[in-house]
């Protein structure tokens, strides 16, 4: 008995020590946490003191130096971050270009640089490089780890392939080099004036980095470099303007090596320093110097003498004195310069200045206290009105003392009458929304899952089109079943139209517009193959998929309803102005575009100001919200609409979502006004044709919702209902 008092004893004085072990532990781990939280908190605060007064030491952002990339990566600390609930450090190569690895090169290695589009923000009308008066494109052969396939968006995008005629090595510092002598007719010169009135850039790209004009003294950094530039008369003090054009091209290479890492070196930078210069030749006597050896012929371009800008040497854009064409000779020089910015980090200085992404998750809020509202007004109809609606209907049938009924159960011998107007067209409009929104939902689901590439020119529009192809089945299917409902016959007249209703607007306006950017000579102008092209995967692959999802949708049995319709449609009272078009699609139209007005900012800025966009997550959550946003106007004004006792919703509910499509052309109309600076009528043009075809899209898919989800609502609320 003693023994096992003893061990009894023994063992609860050993839980108990256990049980203070254990405490002890969890206090020390929570003090260790709060410790470590607010040491963290010190170091946030003691960091941003100190770029503080780096800031105002006037320490640039833009440069290669290691205090420069230091207070660059604080800025954009907020952008370095992926995940949603957990957010996690990254570098913008892992945010920007998920999945792509830097490339190494050894000393001496050819490393071609590529042409891109010569644009500019103040017209649509890009241009290919070659189509300048500069030097021709070099014939040697791109080598294989360089090359990339041509896809359908880059063609209608207008991007080519081709190679710069410079000449970068690894390491291989070029002092000043001659490229070609070129001949300008007057002609080119005034259209070259256009340009640089215009102020078009000049891309190029190297290791895939487009190049940079950067200035550490006015700290910025802007891709490309312009033409020429203009000289006003009210600055020379001359009659008229005068215009100059940039000939000589210093590049400056930055590169990180570290062989403990890896072998050879990998480029962080690539920037230019456009010079405007009169090369000045040498004289024939000035040939050969006094040891016989002989001088090389352009003064102005040496390996001891680098051109600069000197208002007194510019080279002036305009024909010669008597008339004759105007000689142009193109040089350049490169050096490369050793830095420590990590490869990750090369692209921090192309996001210096953007909007941060709090504002991203400021319109992802105000999108959701719009859904918020709305989803209380939706609750207040389900569970209140309707409860108490239906409850008293079928309290009335239960008690026989239904003489006369009143509100929305009125109508419901006819709230699922076909439409008497355009069933067909209805069912098209419909069937064609499902199919936009799908290919786009598909295209940001693929985005998000790391199979769409931002460095591969082309490849989202690619993706958008392909899967609009792919997605006719849904398209077909929707429009067959909702056409087989209305209880019509013409299953074919059906299917085709489907197929070919909302393409053929498009490629109308499209080839409309193609022609006048032939004729000016744009680089977006589409050629006959790629229109070709399109044509089949119209004809072969999305029609035949939308008869495939026509034959399933008219197999399937048709759409049940709870109640029966009546022979005789009933007659509809005055209805108030608040339920007729053209109040009720100005009502329900501006919650679905206030829901993304926000977000559609940065997606017209990189549509139009060629700025980079990047976060398809926020862009994923803001279609969703979008989609329960017209979810839920669309049933609150079918409510209201039934109440009034007028059954026919079906055009309607349609027509007051498809207006958030007209309020995205009217905000792409003050975008223009506000925010674009296009100059002639063209880019006008341009930029009007493609915002009515996205207009256009937007309508379609956000009417679809608010129809199918009418449909949803009146099948759920007269099926709650006891009805003789």
């Amino acid at each position: 008995m003693t023994t096992q008092k003893a061990s009894f004893a023994m063992r609860a004085s050993f839980l108990l020590t256990l049980y203070l072990l254990s405490s002890l532990h969890n206090a020390y781990a929570a003090t260790t946490r709060l410790s470590a939280s607010q040491q963290k908190k010190t170091e946030a605060r003691e960091k941003a003191i100190k770029m503080a007064k780096m800031r105002a030491a006037g320490q640039d952002v833009v440069g290669m130096t290691k205090e420069a990339a230091e207070l660059r990566s604080y800025e954009l600390r907020k952008k370095k971050k992926k995940g949603i609930l957990k957010r996690r450090e990254a570098s913008l190569a892992q945010v920007l270009f998920p999945g792509a690895s830097p490339e190494e090169y050894v000393a001496g290695e050819r490393i071609p640089a590529f042409v891109e589009l010569v644009e500019s923000k103040k017209t649509q009308l890009p241009f290919e490089y070659y189509d300048l008066p500069t030097c021709p494109e070099p014939h040697e052969k791109i080598q294989k780890r360089f090359k990339w396939r041509k896809n359908l968006g880059s063609r209608l995008m207008g991007h080519q392939h081709k190679m710069a005629p410079f000449i970068f090595s690894a390491k291989g510092d070029v002092s000043c080099t001659t490229l070609c002598m070129m001949e300008v007719g007057p002609k080119n010169i005034r259209w070259m004036r256009k340009l640089v009135d215009r102020q078009y850039r000049i891309n190029l790209t190297l290791d895939q980095l487009p190049v940079l004009m950067r200035s550490k003294e006015l700290n910025y950094a802007v891709r490309g470099y312009p033409i020429g530039f203009k000289a006003l008369a009210s600055s020379t003090g001359l009659q008229d303007d005068q215009y100059f054009m940039y000939n000589h091209f210093k590049f400056t290479i930055t590169y990180r090596e570290d062989p403990g890492e890896f072998e050879g070196i990998r480029i962080t930078g690539f920037d230019v320093h456009p010079v405007s210069i009169a090369h000045k030749k040498v004289s024939k006597d000035e040939v050969m110097q006094e040891n016989g050896e002989r001088q090389e012929p352009y003064s102005t371009c040496t390996s001891e003498v680098s051109p600069v800008n000197d208002p007194d040497t510019y080279l002036p854009l305009r024909v010669g004195p008597t008339g004759e064409d105007m000689r142009i000779l193109y040089s350049y020089e490169v050096y490369w310069e050793k830095s420590d910015i990590p490869w990750a980090d090369r692209w921090d200085v192309y996001l210096v200045g953007s909007p941060d992404d709090e504002i991203h998750y400021f319109a992802i809020v105000n999108s959701l206290m719009i859904v918020v509202f709305l989803t209380g007004a939706v609750a207040t109809i389900l569970i209140r009105t309707l409860k108490r609606d239906i409850a008293g209907y079928n309290e009335m049938q239960t008690l026989e003392e239904a003489q006369e009924e009143t509100g929305w159960k009125l109508v419901h011998g006819d709230v699922f009458r076909p439409p008497q107007n355009n069933s067909l067209l209805l069912s098209v409009l419909v069937g064609t929304g499902a199919q936009i929104g799908s290919a786009f939902f598909f295209t940001l689901l693929a985005s998000m899952l790391r199979m769409l590439n931002p460095i591969k020119k082309g490849q989202a529009l690619t993706a958008v089109i392909m899967l609009y192809v792919l997605c006719g089945g849904i398209g077909g299917y929707v429009s067959a079943r909702l056409y087989k409902f209305c209880d019509a016959k013409a299953w074919k007249k059906n299917t085709l139209a489907t197929a070919i209703f909302f393409p053929s607007i498009i490629v109308g306006m499209f080839m409309v517009l193609n022609v006048f950017l032939t004729v000016v000579g744009a680089a977006t102008a589409v050629s006959f193959l790629t229109i070709f092209l399109i044509f089949f995967l119209w004809a072969c692959v999305a029609t035949p998929l939308a008869f495939l999802g026509s034959y399933f949708g008219f197999r399937a049995e048709k759409i049940e309803v709870p109640t029966k319709t009546n022979q005789i449609a009933r007659f509809i009272p005055e209805v108030p102005y608040y339920a007729n078009p053209p109040v009720s699609m100005f009502l329900a139209g501006l919650l679905p575009f206030g829901s993304v007005c926000i977000e559609l900012f940065f997606i017209m800025s990189a549509l139009w100001l060629h700025q980079l966009y990047y976060i398809m997550g926020f862009l994923m959550a803001v279609l969703l919200i979008l989609v329960a946003t017209c979810t839920e106007v669309a049933m609150v004004m079918c409510y209201l609409q039934l109440c009034v006792e007028d059954h026919r919703w079906w055009w309607k509910s349609f027509l007051n979502c498809a207006s958030a499509g007209v309020y995205l052309f009217m905000y792409s109309l003050w975008f223009l006004a506000s925010k674009l600076d296009l100059v002639g009528v063209l880019p006008v043009v341009v930029y009007l044709t493609y915002m009515s075809m996205i207009s256009m899209a937007f309508g379609l898919m956000c009417g679809t919702v608010g129809y199918l989800s009418c449909f949803w609502f009146t099948k759920t609320i007269y099926a709650a209902v006891k009805v003789d």
